[in-house]
């Protein structure tokens, strides 16, 4: 199974795994967050991150999610990147970890695939003139 590794700023990847739990009504395996603080030292971050991969990593590689593409966050990843071992995306979203998670006993490639396409598919203009479901 692909473990994922939230890596964002703080409080954001606890928020986001508080969410999964309930979606999947309990905490899915293998996966963590580390939450930065804005005073908090690169270096300190990627050795954080490097723990937690090692931790995570069961064999069919590792997932880093992280929010904002350019931030501290997102900086430190880019040395963490081992194509086909630790694969990283940015630009977080609840659909986004929701395929990743649904996905994760496939390979690394197609999870990465699907969560790509959970992001990019959940991002939609919602109309008030159409309405789901009663009400």
């Amino acid at each position: 199974m692909v473990g994922i590794l939230l890596l964002t700023h703080a409080p954001l990847g606890q928020a986001f795994i508080a969410a999964c739990a309930h979606v999947f009504r309990g905490q899915p395996e293998q996966i963590e967050a580390i939450d930065v603080l804005a005073d908090q030292e690169p270096g300190e971050v990627d050795a954080q991150a490097r723990e937690a991969i090692k931790r995570l990593d069961t064999g069919s590689g590792v997932l880093v999610i992280t929010d904002v593409k350019g931030g501290t966050p997102s900086n430190c990843c880019y040395q963490l990147a081992t194509p086909g071992r630790v694969e990283v995306i940015a630009g977080i979203s609840l659909p986004m970890l929701l395929r990743a998670i649904t996905y994760r006993r496939d390979t690394l490639d197609v999870v990465v695939e699907m969560a790509l396409a959970g992001g990019q598919n959940g991002a939609v203009k919602v109309d008030n003139r159409i309405r789901l479901g009663p009400g």
